[in-house]
């Protein structure tokens, strides 16, 4: 069988379509199933899909949404451009289905499926549906959500709960070997910061702030993004040579599942990605919505829940005292964890796999 996958702009609507693809090619004869990924020219899927060595189609795409009609009108076009291009590509493929994610990268290639006849799933990441997916529900054969309080969102007769898909390192993860692979320190707590595939420029100068105080309690596991590494760089230089040992900076890494094993506590946004890989690393977190998007659905139900504590984007010089306040909380710590952990759904991937085998046969 051949299959595409489609979604994109942040790596919490990539990720999810690579973990589905490493369940679909390991449970395949060899050389029975092809997996192709439709992305745009310079999102982050199309990394995503190089490293998975997932063979890349570019679609044109961009947001639809805006304020200024000459934004819209651009969108529209690009809407109506990709769709064609979409078209051609999948009758040069001829995949069996389709699994869109998200996110606009995802919209020509969903609209393509019909017009083709092509069987199309769609994945809900989020905790709430954004355009994207309001747009391709129409198209879809069958969707599938995160949460059980998304199918308050989305057509009841096509739709199942998954939960989040994640990818195998997350089932494989284990803290010494987190440790081993990030050279951290057994003997301190380490406080994982990552802000998603984007980097979050907000939660490292708050960071940045403070971190003489923060590494004088722990170590620092910090995934910054690629164009905030180099003023970073130049803070940690600032510190004493035996605190600065203490602060492990990184621009990115394809390995979360290991950062997540090593950590006591993390400080994160609130993207799709926190859904699924935070319980399934049982990691009690801080996490931060972004005020450019739904992040704070995503985020309210994970601190609903008691598995975090949700700090608005406004408050983040607040950041600081609260991790520390959490790193003394013990107990606290604990029963977040266990929260965060009955919120996993370890057979995600494979449901979901199982459910795109299904339209396509």
């Amino acid at each position: 069988m051949k299959f595409g996958l489609a979604g994109g702009g942040t790596g919490g609507h990539a990720y999810p379509a690579i973990a589905v693809a490493e369940v679909l090619r390991a449970g395949a004869p060899a050389n029975n199933t092809e997996v192709i990924y439709y992305g745009t020219l310079n999102g982050p899927e199309r990394r995503a899909a190089a490293e998975a060595s997932i063979p890349y189609r570019v679609v044109p795409a961009s947001q639809v949404r805006g304020r200024s009609p000459i934004r819209v009108s651009t969108g529209l076009w690009r809407l109506w451009h990709g769709t064609r291009v979409a078209a051609e590509l999948l009758r040069e493929d001829r995949p069996n289905a389709v699994f869109a994610t998200g996110g606009y990268a995802a919209a020509p290639i969903g609209r393509a499926c019909k017009s083709e006849g092509i069987p199309l799933v769609v994945f809900l990441p989020d905790a709430t549906p954004g355009w994207a997916v309001r747009f391709l529900a129409r198209y879809a054969t069958k969707i599938a959500c995160s949460v059980e309080t998304s199918m308050a969102h989305l057509p009841e007769e096509k739709t199942v709960v998954t939960g989040y898909p994640v990818r195998r390192q997350f089932l494989e993860a284990t803290r010494e070997e987190g440790i081993r692979r990030f050279g951290l320190d057994p003997a301190l707590q380490t406080v994982l910061v990552a802000g998603g595939s984007l980097g979050a420029h907000t939660i490292n100068l708050s960071i940045a702030e403070s971190l003489r105080m923060l590494v004088d309690r722990a170590q620092l596991l910090h995934i910054c993004g690629r164009d905030e590494e180099h003023w970073l760089a130049r803070e940690r230089e600032k510190l004493p040579a035996w605190l600065r040992t203490r602060y492990h900076l990184l621009a990115y890494t394809d390995e979360m599942a290991y950062a997540m094993a090593a950590a006591d506590l993390a400080v994160t946004r609130a993207g799709a990605s926190t859904l699924g890989e935070l319980p399934m690393a049982g990691l009690p977190a801080v996490v931060i919505p972004g005020g450019f998007s739904d992040q704070h659905v995503n985020a309210e139900y994970l601190s609903d829940r008691g598995a975090a504590v949700t700090l608005p984007h406004a408050e983040t010089e607040r950041l600081a005292m609260l991790v520390l306040e959490l790193l003394d909380a013990h107990g606290r710590r604990e029963a977040m964890a266990a929260a965060m952990r009955a919120l996993a759904r370890p057979d995600a991937t494979e449901r979901l796999a199982n459910l795109l085998r299904e339209v396509a046969a």
